[in-house]
């Protein structure tokens, strides 16, 4: 029996071995990357709401507080934040299940075991979180992603970057342990942003998660909007950079250690000095320029 604390919003759908997606808000987004994978999902997708989250069980709104619309002293409309889980097909016509919205802020074994009811039921196939964070690499280079799961069969699957790091966990890491020991395949699709525009939006990475997504779960999302951002952002990126000679060697020196990466090539540049040194001017740059365009 599914927690009550999951409302139903009409007549369950009958769905074939669906994907479940999911992209809770308030943990590591660098760039707000997942958060525009995700929005390109809904769309293309055409999801549809299925179910809410209980407001007053998940969500402190002393840290969460809705937007009230106020035109000319008329309260016309309250906006709250909602955990939803909506239905929709890709591209192929294969089966989804979107979980979006904020990250739970109380009551996660709560959250995770409903989850993890709601995925049994419906016969959920494999579940992909999508997250970002900023890192020391350059945004002339292809994002890379990396991979988190506690199955070493799903690692076996993808061919993306493997860490190894203490680092507090978001809800989602959560999750991938529900859907594990329910023997359901789980993983976390990271992708990873320059430092120096970690606080501004990059459809690259965007872009990365939904490759991403295609190779772990088969899934296909094209995000033609995504991709096409990704060629404007560079030039606007190239064209400021350009301008200046440090910012200029510090782009070259992260190309070196991405162009690297585990080879045995040895370049005596250390990666959290570039951020010390250039990382934070750039961004303050870059971040000018950018609302100066069109």
């Amino acid at each position: 029996m599914i927690d009550d604390s999951l409302r139903w919003l009409g007549p369950r759908p009958d769905l074939n071995e669906p994907v479940l997606v999911v992209m809770l808000s308030g943990w590591i987004d660098a760039g707000g990357a997942a958060r525009a994978a995700i929005e390109a999902i809904e769309e293309e997708a055409e999801t549809l709401p299925i179910a809410e989250f209980d407001d007053d069980t998940y969500v402190d709104f002393r840290a969460r507080r809705p937007v009230m619309e106020l035109r000319e002293g008329l309260h016309s409309v309250l906006h709250w934040e909602r955990i939803t889980l909506s239905t929709g097909r890709d591209q192929t016509g294969r089966d989804l299940l979107v979980l979006a919205g904020p990250e739970p802020d109380m009551a996660w074994h709560r959250f995770t075991r409903t989850v993890g009811e709601v995925a049994s039921e419906f016969g959920v196939r494999q579940m992909a979180h999508l997250g970002a964070y900023p890192f020391a690499v350059p945004h002339t280079r292809p994002a890379r992603l990396s991979v988190s799961s506690p199955s070493q069969d799903v690692l076996a699957r993808v061919s993306f970057l493997r860490s190894s790091i203490d680092v507090p966990a978001g809800v989602s890491a959560s999750l991938e342990r529900e859907m594990h020991d329910r023997e359901i395949p789980a993983l976390g699709i990271w992708a990873q942003v320059p430092h120096y525009i970690a606080a501004m939006s990059y459809p690259a990475a965007s872009v990365a998660l939904l490759d991403g997504l295609r190779e772990a779960t088969e899934i296909v999302i094209d995000g033609a909007t995504l991709r096409s951002e990704v060629q404007i952002q560079g030039r606007r990126l190239d064209g400021m950079i350009s301008g200046n000679d440090e910012h200029a060697t510090m782009i070259e020196q992260l190309e070196q250690i991405y162009d690297a990466s585990d080879d045995a090539v040895d370049i005596d540049v250390d990666p959290s000095a570039l951020e010390m040194r250039s990382g934070d001017e750039l961004a303050e740059e870059l971040e000018r320029f950018l609302r100066d365009q069109d």
